[in-house]
């Protein structure tokens, strides 16, 4: 196993599409995205923690006239996300290796069209609260990176997670809020495209229905 991870870490040092610190242009891409990455300049969208990129791929074959930046520090599943959009050809797709606390080193103000956070680590545990990507302190630097009318999704199948996301954006002023407690029976599911990670898959296989809200920062 750890062979294989050591071959996928050297295989993504050569691909175009996994951005880490050892590209030349890894410190220079903050406001810059479309400037010196993607081939057309389009709106960003965000995968954060975004682990094996199927919502990255899946929505950048859906929607080509958007280029899309799937965020993690995990290089081993960057390369699976990676090898999916090469094998797709979907040159609007980007893995970018890096924390998501330091997101902002990495976007600049009002460069963000979009930001997707799906099915993140919950963080139970209390002392942990302020890691949970759905913090304040987060959704603080997501309002500082997107757009005017940006909009923020937000999956999870932990309910407590959910609840306490709808408790952190209520300290915000926010507009067009909508909200499922069951995303798959929900009129909002369609937006989804079908797509599915894998801990969805897992989550559906133990009976678990899907949270899903999405909203615009005032």
């Amino acid at each position: 196993m750890a062979r294989k991870k050591m071959m996928r870490f050297e295989e993504n040092l050569e691909r175009y599409n996994v951005l880490q610190m050892e590209d030349k242009a890894y410190t220079k891409l903050k406001g810059n995205w479309n400037k010196t990455h993607f081939p057309s300049s389009q709106p960003i969208v965000l995968e954060l923690a975004c682990g094996y990129g199927e919502y990255s791929v899946g929505l950048g074959k859906v929607y080509p006239n958007k280029n899309f930046v799937g965020v993690d520090v995990k290089g081993d599943r960057l390369w699976r996300g990676s090898t999916d959009a090469l094998a797709n050809d979907s040159f609007n797709v980007a893995f970018l290796r890096a924390e998501i606390q330091k997101l902002d080193e990495f976007f600049e103000e009002n460069e963000v069209s979009e930001i997707w956070v799906i099915h993140p680590d919950p963080r139970p545990r209390k002392r942990d609260r302020k890691r949970r990507l759905t913090n304040s302190r987060f959704l603080d630097m997501y309002k500082k990176i997107l757009k005017k009318g940006g909009t923020v999704h937000i999956k999870t199948d932990d309910d407590p997670l959910y609840d306490y996301t709808l408790e952190e954006i209520a300290k915000y002023k926010i507009k067009n809020l909508l909200v499922t407690r069951d995303l798959h029976n929900s009129p909002l599911y369609p937006e989804h495209h079908g797509i599915l990670t894998r801990y969805e898959k897992r989550a559906q296989k133990q009976g678990l229905k899907i949270n899903y809200l999405r909203f615009e920062f005032e």
